[in-house]
């Protein structure tokens, strides 16, 4: 392959510059959280499940007619349980969101009581944190 052939088939590199970077620096903890991932999320997804799952089972007793006892007895079971276990991963969800929110917010919080070099550029952007300590999740 000649040079010529060679330079038409490589991409052209644009490369922006950056007018700052931050680094934060985390312990193996809060490493470990944002590896697990959110619980919450896991939760929100098994609600929608079970009730899509309730909703169809309310759907198929209120549109047919069931002849036997047994079949409508395990169909009304069914449907009460899903409702009270979607209803019970919506708490869930509710109780457990922003547990990611909360490990960088820790993260940040860190960094601004750290202190923060100050910068003579008056159009410089300073980090937005809290103004208060954030609560670490249990």
């Amino acid at each position: 392959m000649s040079q010529g052939q060679k330079k038409l088939l490589e991409p052209a590199i644009h490369r922006v510059h950056l007018d700052k970077i931050t680094i934060y620096d985390i312990t193996d903890s809060e490493l470990e959280s944002l590896e697990r991932g959110s619980p919450e999320s896991i939760f929100l997804n098994l609600a929608i499940a079970v009730v899509s799952i309730a909703v169809s089972f309310s759907i198929a007793l209120a549109t047919t007619d069931i002849q036997t006892t047994k079949t409508f007895c395990v169909f009304v079971i069914v449907t009460v349980i899903a409702y009270l276990a979607s209803f019970t991963f919506c708490l869930l969800w509710w109780q457990k969101r922003g547990s990611m929110k909360s490990v960088a917010s820790i993260v940040r919080y860190r960094a601004t009581s750290e202190g923060i070099q100050e910068s003579d550029d008056p159009t410089d952007n300073k980090p937005a944190g809290p103004t208060h300590a954030p609560e670490i999740p249990q």
